[in-house]
């Protein structure tokens, strides 16, 4: 059999007439011709590596241990989510996106960004006259998401992205009792 690609370990040990050493589950294996050519740790089988010809730039500030979560929306359905990290977007620095993956039946999983505009977070400085900590973007980034569970009438629409304007900011930052 030949294998070309990448592969993980695993995947490569599963082979009923392989001649491939075996190599924990934490390894991938980049294969031409049943050739090995590189051999390189992975954390996660299922990780996507990152192309530098990508437009979007890599996640950050993701927890170590990702923890679902669940919310019942005024629509009806009740999702699970994961927080997945964040990361600038638009040219010279426009906002931050944050990205959550989301479900409504556990078995479909699709990503869900949250956009904050500088010019937003802005608008709420001025007026205070104090600058929104990280722990304070992240809220409200998890509010407009709340929201827009609420709001939106089918799980499919939760794709489209979540963009929080500068009304947005200023009443979540009300409810959540940002001084």
């Amino acid at each position: 059999m030949r294998l070309t690609g990448l592969q993980t370990a695993s995947e490569s040990q599963n082979q009923r007439d392989s001649n491939f050493s075996f190599a924990p589950d934490w390894y991938a294996c980049q294969y031409y011709r049943g050739i090995v050519l590189a051999v390189f740790p992975v954390l996660d089988p299922k990780t996507v590596l990152w192309s530098p010809f990508s437009k979007k730039r890599a996640l950050t500030g993701a927890p170590a241990v990702r923890r679902m979560k669940t919310y019942s929306a005024q629509s009806g359905y009740v999702y699970q989510y994961y927080y997945d990290g964040q990361r600038p977007f638009g040219s010279s620095a426009a906002g931050i996106e944050f990205v959550f993956s989301v479900s409504a039946d556990r078995a479909s999983w699709r990503p869900a960004s949250v956009l904050i505009g500088d010019a937003a977070i802005a608008a709420w400085q001025d007026r205070h006259g104090r600058q929104l900590s990280s722990t304070e973007r992240y809220a409200l980034a998890k509010m407009a998401l709340f929201q827009a569970f609420d709001e939106r009438p089918t799980p499919e629409r939760m794709k489209d992205e979540v963009l929080v304007r500068p009304a947005d900011v200023e009443a979540i930052a009300d409810t959540l009792g940002f001084d």
